[in-house]
């Protein structure tokens, strides 16, 4: 019989958050090379890297955020911008750089429009690309509104119906409204209808136990569920069960290592199997993962992400 799982949620850590940094590039080794070079304003290798990778949507998206996250990411797609004034790609990521430094929780108006202006702008140079779409999604998830997420994600959809990152926005979104427990919520409407409509072996697969996630972190907020995943209830009913093993025997079969987002979908699955109270099922998630851990989900509960997964990982795999 297996131990129960580990008490996540169950109480704050004491002595403040853990200073471990989460890598937005999870597993993607030439990105973490570029991005040393491109933090210390070697614009030309960012460019090359964004070049070869072309209208891969997902990969492009997964590539142009991490770097737009680097602190001078803005001051080097400028010289970019000024070396190549017709780049596409030196426009779509200083917009996105505009957007992480517009994501902030005191940023000014005039800074937020700002960033929407370099999107629109990027957007016009390469109308077939998705990704300054996806940096207006992202800032209107901090700054504005369901239905300017939504109008966005539309906008992607029809670029790339497939678009991993913008259908984990678009479901996080949507798990926030009506912050009361029903097992009939929409976002899991939404999610269902994002895995049919996606190829057999499309990551989307995973979305219906995201939605589940996302719905956990927004009645854990509110107070509407208990933040012990055991004591909630929330992963043991009928339709967790199903999400959980649907996904779970889709990466079985599909494992999909070559997306950029791979170990983001890995993360869920094995914070799934944990809340389940399966923790063989996990282990074989968690030797995947290896060291990319993802603030989400582990988060989800209102506690410090990393001890949470290192709890959870111990308790999958046992003592290192």
């Amino acid at each position: 019989m297996s131990p129960p799982p580990p008490p996540l949620g169950r109480a704050r850590r004491r002595g403040g958050r853990s200073d471990h940094t989460f890598d937005p590039a999870l597993d993607d080794s030439e990105l973490i090379e570029v991005r040393g070079q491109f933090a210390q304003g070697r614009w030309t290798r960012a460019r090359s890297l964004l070049v070869a990778t072309g209208a891969d949507w997902d990969h492009r998206g997964h590539r142009v955020l991490t770097l737009a996250a680097v602190p001078s990411a803005a001051g080097w797609a400028r010289d970019w911008l000024l070396a190549e004034p017709d780049s596409a790609d030196a426009a779509t990521l200083l917009a996105c750089a505009a957007v992480v430094r517009a994501q902030r929780p005191k940023a000014a108006a005039d800074e937020c429009e700002r960033a929407r202006e370099a999107c629109r702008t990027a957007a016009a140079l390469d109308p077939a690309d998705p990704t300054p779409w996806l940096g207006l999604m992202a800032l209107e998830r901090t700054h504005g509104t369901q239905e300017a997420v939504a109008r966005y994600f539309e906008e992607i959809r029809a670029r790339h119906p497939e678009h991993h990152q913008a259908h984990h926005l678009m479901t996080a979104g949507i798990a926030e409204a009506r912050p009361e427990s029903d097992p009939l919520h929409e976002v899991y409407d939404f999610a269902a209808w994002a895995a049919e409509q996606a190829p057999a072996d499309s990551p989307l697969a995973v979305l219906p136990v995201v939605a589940h996630a996302e719905r956990y972190r927004v009645l854990v907020a509110a107070g509407a569920l208990e933040d012990d995943p055991a004591a909630s209830g929330h992963w043991t009913g009928r339709r967790a069960r199903q999400v959980m093993k649907a996904a779970f025997d889709w990466w079985l079969e599909w494992e999909r290592e070559d997306h950029p987002r791979h170990r983001a979908d890995l993360n869920f699955l094995a914070h799934a199997k944990i809340c389940e109270g399966r923790p063989a099922e996990a282990a074989a998630l968690f030797h995947r993962i290896g060291p990319h851990a993802t603030e989400a989900p582990w988060s989800y509960s209102g506690r410090d992400a990393y001890p949470e997964f290192l709890a959870a990982r111990t308790y999958a795999l046992g003592a290192p």
